[in-house]
C-alpha cells in the first residue's frame, strides 16, 4: 500500500487521466485522433469513408473504443498496429510545454499516476511535450488492463478492457496499490468519473465548474487545483498554517504561460 503520503492530508495519491485532462481539449489532439480514427476504419478495414465517422462513434458508444469494438465484431485488430496508426500520425506539436502545471505538481508530496485508456507510447510522448517528466510515479495504460491481448488467438477470446469499465477500475487500483479511499482521482469525462465514485475514489471532474452528482469536485482545469482543494497539501493549508508550502494562484501566474493550444 502506498506510503508517500502527507500525514496531514487526507489523500495519499492522485490518479490523473491524462488526454483532455492534463492539457486542453483545445489544442487539436482529439479532432486529429478522430479523423486517424476514420481513416484507419476505411483504409484498414475496408469500410466506405462516408461511414467511418458514423461507425466510429457508434462504437465508442457501445464498446468504449473503436479498437475494442471492431475486436468485438470479428475482426483481428492487433493493438499495437492500431495505436501505431491513429497516435502516431497525431501532430504532437501541437501540445505545448506547461511550467505552470509542472510546478503544481512537483509541489504535491503524494505519489501522481497517470491513468488512461491509450497506449503506454502515446502517454509518454504526451507527458514529454508536456515537459512533464519526472512529475509522475506509474502510468497506468492500455497495456497495464489489457497484459493478454498480444496472446489471443481470435479477436473476441479477450475482450478490451478500458474506462469507465468496473474491470479497469479495479486494475488500476491493484496496479496503482492505493487505498481508494485516500485517493483524489482526476478525469474530463463523467462516465469515467462515475466508475471512479463507484469504487470508492475521491473524484474530480476537470473541465467544468459545476459538479456531476458523482464528482466531489470540479475543476476547469487542473492548475486550478490549490484554490479548491488545498487539503492536499495538508491540514496546515485549510487552516492558513505555516507547516505546509502550497503554490498560491500569483505563484503559479507568474510563470511565463505557454502558447495555448477518445481512440
Amino acid at each position: 500500500m502506498d506510503s508517500h503520503s502527507n500525514s496531514a492530508s487526507p489523500f495519499t495519491c492522485l490518479v490523473f487521466d491524462l488526454d483532455d485532462t492534463l492539457y486542453s481539449s483545445k489544442t487539436g489532439i482529439a479532432e486529429n485522433l478522430r479523423k486517424n480514427i476514420d481513416d484507419y476504419l476505411t483504409e484498414k478495414c475496408g469500410f466506405a469513408a462516408s461511414k467511418a465517422s458514423s461507425l466510429r462513434v457508434e462504437l465508442f458508444r457501445t464498446y468504449g473504443s473503436s479498437l475494442a469494438g471492431l475486436r468485438a465484431l470479428g475482426y483481428d485488430i492487433d493493438a499495437d498496429d492500431y495505436h501505431s496508426y491513429v497516435h502516431g500520425r497525431l501532430p504532437y506539436h501541437l501540445v505545448k510545454p506547461d511550467p505552470q502545471l509542472r510546478s503544481l505538481l512537483l509541489s504535491i508530496p503524494q505519489r501522481k499516476i497517470i491513468f488512461t485508456n491509450s497506449d503506454r507510447a502515446h502517454a509518454v510522448r504526451v507527458l514529454k511535450r508536456l515537459e512533464l517528466e519526472g512529475c509522475f510515479d506509474q502510468i497506468v495504460c492500455f497495456e497495464t488492463m489489457n497484459p493478454n491481448l498480444p496472446a489471443s488467438t481470435r479477436p473476441d477470446e479477450f475482450p478490451v478492457i478500458l474506462k469507465p469499465s468496473p474491470e479497469a477500475m479495479e486494475i488500476a487500483l491493484r496496479a496503482a496499490d492505493v487505498d481508494p479511499r485516500r485517493t483524489l482521482f482526476f478525469d474530463d469525462n463523467v462516465k469515467n468519473i462515475a466508475a471512479g465514485k463507484a469504487v470508492g475514489l475521491k473524484t474530480v471532474l476537470i473541465g467544468k465548474s459545476v459538479k456531476t452528482r458523482e464528482a466531489d469536485y470540479a475543476l476547469e482545469a487542473v492548475r486550478d487545483l490549490a484554490g479548491v482543494i488545498p487539503e492536499i497539501w495538508g491540514a496546515a493549508a485549510t487552516q492558513g498554517g505555516d507547516q505546509a508550502i502550497i503554490p498560491t494562484r500569483s505563484g503559479i501566474d507568474s510563470i511565463p504561460t505557454p502558447t495555448s493550444v477518445g481512440a
